[in-house]
């Protein structure tokens, strides 16, 4: 499945949590730093899709595709998304084709 460059029309940024420093306990302070700001295309799971992530209603679950670059080869359910003013915790990473792209099942709070 050949990803078309027109498709690509969201910019979503790819975060990792990192840990910078500790605090006056010695517990480390973890924060999240972009690992890539990249092109997507976005859709809205479908009921299918949804159900079979068992996700609650109070939850909305998108799908994006990016292209596949080894910065982003590494993507997994510990890392998340930020689009259009909402935080996705990512639930699946999937590579399409060969190298081609990756498929990202993200979800995020209906209420954010």
């Amino acid at each position: 499945m050949p990803i078309h460059a027109g498709t690509l029309d969201r910019r979503i940024v790819l975060q990792r949590a990192t840990t910078t420093s500790q605090d006056e306990t010695g517990q480390e302070i973890e924060t999240w730093a972009t690992l890539a700001t990249v092109w997507a295309s976005w859709r809205r799971a479908s009921a299918r899709e949804t159900l079979a992530a068992a996700e609650v209603a109070a939850a909305v679950t998108d799908i994006f595709v990016i292209r596949w670059w080894s910065g982003v080869s590494d993507l997994n359910p510990k890392d998340r998304v930020q689009y259009a003013g909402r935080t996705y915790d990512i639930a699946d990473v999937s590579e399409i084709g060969r190298h081609e792209g990756l498929q990202i099942s993200a979800v995020a709070r209906s209420d954010e």
